[in-house]
C-alpha cells in the first residue's frame, strides 16, 4: 500500500515537473475582433424580430442605432427609423412581417 502510494506521489510530481508545453512558454498570438457596424446591429435585431422574438427593453435603444447609422448612412438611417417607430405601433404576430419588410427596404445584409 504504501508503495502504491509512493509510486502515486511520484507519477503526479513527474508531471509537474515535465510542464505543459515543449519549452514552457507561451505563445502570443494576434486576434483580430471585429467591431459590428450600426446596420449590421439593427438588422440582427430586426432579423429576430422577424423570427417572432417579441419587441422588448431594446425599444429604449432604437433612437441611439438610428443615430450611430446616420452617421454612416443617412438614407438608410431614415428607413430604420421610420421601421422602429412602426414596429413599436405593431403587436403579436404582425410585428415579424413588419420586420422582415424593414429589412427588405434596408437593402442586402451588411458583411460581418
Amino acid at each position: 500500500m504504501k508503495s502504491t502510494h509512493l509510486l502515486a506521489v511520484a507519477a503526479t510530481a513527474a508531471l509537474f515537473a515535465a510542464g505543459c508545453g515543449s519549452d514552457g512558454k507561451v505563445k502570443p498570438e494576434d486576434i483580430t475582433v471585429r467591431e459590428d457596424t450600426p446596420l449590421k446591429r439593427a438588422t440582427t435585431l430586426l432579423e429576430s424580430y422577424a423570427k417572432g422574438q417579441a419587441i422588448g427593453s431594446e425599444a429604449a435603444s432604437y433612437e441611439y442605432m438610428v443615430n450611430e447609422l446616420r452617421k454612416e448612412d443617412p438614407a438608410r438611417a431614415d428607413i430604420l427609423q421610420k421601421g422602429f417607430e412602426e414596429l413599436q405601433k405593431t403587436k403579436g404576430p404582425a410585428t415579424a412581417a413588419k420586420a422582415k419588410e424593414i429589412l427588405a427596404k434596408l437593402g442586402p445584409k451588411p458583411n460581418p
